[in-house]
């Protein structure tokens, strides 16, 4: 019972692309005309530092998709999610992977086109700094509920999940933390960015957008190819794995995210409108396409063409939806998801035994009382973990000059 549930598909989420805050940059424009030697604080503050209320405003999103996908693994037997209109709607809630590989390439774009050059060292430190201190505190809850006979042990799984490779062995994508696979992708997605963002300063935006449009088709044929052939075994198997999970089946959708910014930078960037009907239509359709079939599978990119029309309506929202959004719990709250995805599989199987021990064993009960758990974890390691851990090895200079 606790395997499957650890085998169950999970999303992406760069869910960090977007923590930044709303004092800060002024903070980023002071160092601007830093001396040579401290050239290089430019680079460590620029991602931190460069606000944008359509960057706050979507973060909150951000918490919509995590909770979705934790009640998507953990409580489609709990009510109100088991009520018969509502578990149609959830039996896809998986797709919120596409979602955050797409706002991952969309904020990666708006965050590093306003800078001149991206130095990859830094680009990649700052990357590592920002998802690896807590996907190690996920590993290491992993290992207590191992160590609690809560889950199997897998040395070879647990080593492919410390380097983050994971998801590019079939068989192994879900092994020791399932949601982690997704971030065994995003490591391709950040090992390319630099170069990509390279590309994309040297040829017309609708050169990249044909070259997307491409990498979209190539992906969706290879994975109906995939599908419809003796090759595919089902779920359980590798070559489940390889379609849903291997990092090249998903690089269509951050790159299509890294389209939609440089849309939204050139042509809507200083547009600002009240969206909420929008908005509203577009979630309709969304709701729509999770409720009835459509004979089409829904993973993989196909879902872009519900997210991003979202994400740039809400990027470029001024009305109630943006006002409510940027307001600062709802921001914290987005601002946690990180630790909300990537947390959930070990406190939910331990949070489970606790729970079982004094005595809360009605499933519904159990779910809730894990959710605040999971909420309390995550904002507990954000800000005594996951935040001070970020600074300090963002902190360390592993270059030097100004290269």
């Amino acid at each position: 019972m606790l395997h499957s549930f650890f085998a169950l598909t999970s999303f992406e989420i760069n869910l960090g692309n977007a923590i930044i805050f709303q004092d800060t940059l002024t903070t980023y424009s002071k160092h601007r005309h830093s001396t040579n030697r401290n050239h290089w604080v430019e680079s460590r503050l620029s991602e931190e530092y460069m606000q944008d209320i359509r960057i706050e405003q979507i973060t909150f999103t951000r918490f919509i998709a995590a909770i979705t996908i934790v009640i998507f693994h953990f409580g489609g037997e709990v009510t109100p999610f088991n009520s018969e209109l509502l578990k149609k709607m959830f039996q896809n809630a998986d797709i919120g992977v596409s979602y955050f590989f797409i706002l991952s390439g969309f904020i990666m774009v708006l965050v590093y086109s306003k800078k001149g050059h991206v130095r990859p060292i830094e680009y990649y430190q700052s990357r590592f700094a920002r998802i690896y201190p807590l996907y190690f505190i996920a590993l290491l809850l992993c290992h207590l509920a191992i160590l609690l006979k809560l889950l199997s042990f897998d040395f070879y799984g647990l080593l492919l999940n410390i380097f983050m490779v994971q998801a590019w062995l079939p068989g192994k994508a879900l092994s020791v933390n399932s949601p982690g696979w997704s971030l065994s992708a995003e490591i391709l997605f950040y090992g390319l960015f630099p170069f990509l963002l390279s590309f994309y300063r040297k040829v017309s935006i609708y050169t990249v957008l044909v070259i997307t449009l491409l990498l979209f088709l190539v992906s969706q044929l290879i994975m109906y190819r995939l599908l419809f052939s003796a090759f595919y075994k089902g779920y359980p198997s590798p070559s489940h794995d390889l379609i849903f999970y291997h990092p090249l089946m998903h690089l269509n959708e951050f790159v299509t995210g890294n389209v939609t910014g440089l849309f939204f930078l050139k042509y809507l960037s200083q547009q600002t409108r009240k969206n909420e009907i929008l908005i509203f239509l577009v979630g309709i359709i969304l709701l729509a396409l999770l409720y009835f079939p459509i004979g089409l599978n829904v993973h993989n990119g196909f879902m872009a063409i519900v997210f991003v029309p979202l994400i740039v309506l809400i990027s470029s929202d001024n009305g109630i939806i943006s006002t409510i959004f940027s307001q600062r719990p709802f921001v914290f709250l987005g601002e946690i998801s990180y630790g909300i995805y990537i947390l959930q599989a070990p406190t939910f199987v331990l949070s489970k035994k606790i729970l079982a021990v004094i005595g809360i064993t009605n499933p519904d009960l159990t779910f809730y009382s894990y959710l605040l758990i999971l909420t309390l974890v995550s904002s507990i390691t954000y800000i005594y973990i996951e935040r001070p851990l970020r600074n300090l090895i963002n902190g360390i200079r592993l270059t030097s000059g100004t290269g």
